[in-house]
């Protein structure tokens, strides 16, 4: 699977946000988004989840599975962590695999719990959960229903070191496996393979 992007460009509120963004990431690749607070980072994660519009052409995906477009191969991680309070961990996180399709939803659910040490809140309420639980919570999503492209926006915001720790495990056994992540983070993801993208300057390295 290849990701594609040629002279991106993203407006919002009458404001050009970034323009002539180009980058390609493939299977088993990191890229990290990095740049001041403003300069893009968020929009184009949103415009690759398919929830800002992009350019004609300007994103393309190749590879995959043919019959589903990018977003639907995509799990999108951003700021807010999306839980219904009364639904517990365990309900929380059945529900996503059923609603994904991922076809091995017990199994999934159980690596989910476990990969970020959920699984002694299982029977709690989302609502009962500590703000670093439920980012826990919120990121547990991408492996109980997995996907080949993992978009993070600042996935390590209200993580504590192990729980960052495990993040990094997550990410590297995805990278391994195949996968493409593209993350934007103020903070060192640990990929050191990763390349990274400055959309403060357009530089990629």
């Amino acid at each position: 699977m290849r990701l594609s992007a040629s002279h991106l460009a993203c407006e919002r509120g009458g404001r050009l946000v970034f323009d002539g963004v180009s980058f390609t990431v493939g299977s088993g690749e990191a890229l990290v988004l990095t740049g001041p607070n403003g300069s893009g980072k968020s929009s184009l994660l949103r415009q690759i989840a398919g929830l800002l519009e992009s350019g004609p052409d300007s994103l393309r995906v190749e590879g995959g599975d043919p019959e589903l477009t990018l977003a639907e191969q995509s799990h999108y991680v951003g700021h807010l962590d999306g839980l219904k309070p009364a639904m517990t961990v365990a309900e929380t996180l059945h529900f996503w695999a059923a609603w994904f399709g991922t076809g091995a939803g017990a199994a999934h659910v159980a690596a989910a719990l476990d990969g970020m040490n959920l699984a002694s809140l299982a029977d709690l309420p989302a609502a009962y959960l500590s703000a670093g639980q439920k980012r826990r919570l919120a990121l547990a999503r991408l492996l109980a229903a997995p996907r080949p492209v993992w978009l993070l926006d600042e996935p390590t915001v209200g993580l504590d070191t192990a729980s960052i720790a495990r993040l990094g495990h997550a990410m590297q056994a995805h990278l391994a496996g195949g996968g493409l992540i593209v993350a934007a983070t103020h903070l060192d993801l640990g990929l050191a393979t990763a390349k990274t993208l400055d959309l403060g300057t357009g530089v990629l390295s």
